[in-house]
């Protein structure tokens, strides 16, 4: 973790984050990263840093970005994992089907 930059309140959102990302499964250093981008840019749109690009004051904040997207994960199931339930279903025309229509033949 950056030392003597963060106040108190963004040392344990950093570890908040963190911890969430290895208990999914991500490895440590992979974590890291991620937890200290996203104290970044939630400093940056706090004004509390002293530069911020225009994307991290202007694009959606990474709170409300990750409650959109954590119903799918990191893009949901893959096209082949689809196709190996649709088969478990027994989907006609699976072989010929997109991530998108096997998604929906599944029914999820």
């Amino acid at each position: 973790m950056p030392q003597g930059q963060w106040s108190k309140k963004r040392e344990r959102q950093y570890e908040h984050i963190k911890d969430g990302l290895t208990d999914r499964g991500k490895p440590e250093d992979v974590a890291e990263e991620i937890a200290a981008r996203t104290v970044n840019k939630e400093r940056a749109r706090h004004g509390e840093a002293k530069e911020a690009s225009r994307t991290s004051t202007e694009d959606i904040s990474s709170s409300r970005r990750g409650g959109l997207r954590s119903h799918r994960g990191a893009g949901g199931r893959t096209r082949d994992q689809l196709y190996a339930e649709a088969r478990k279903k027994n989907v006609k025309g699976r072989s010929r089907m997109n991530k998108a229509e096997l998604e929906k033949a599944v029914g999820r």
